[in-house]
């Protein structure tokens, strides 16, 4: 079974997504949760970049613990 990404869907596809998502959820509350999944992807972004610093600190040579 093949698996294709997100990315292929096109209009046709996403119309019929959004008009389920619209009768499961309201009007009133999508806005809310498309918010919420904004914040969601900013701190998971966030997180990778700290992440990323720390691994740069100790490849580079950072500087040593004190004490060593």
């Amino acid at each position: 079974m093949m698996h294709l990404p997100l990315a292929l869907l096109g209009w046709q596809e996403m119309l019929p997504i959004a008009i389920i998502l619209l009768l499961l959820f309201g009007g009133r509350k999508l806005p809310e949760l498309a918010r919420a999944m904004g914040t969601s992807i900013t701190q998971f972004k966030k997180g990778l970049r700290e992440n990323d610093d720390e691994g740069k600190e100790r490849i580079d040579g950072g500087r040593p613990p004190e004490g060593q």
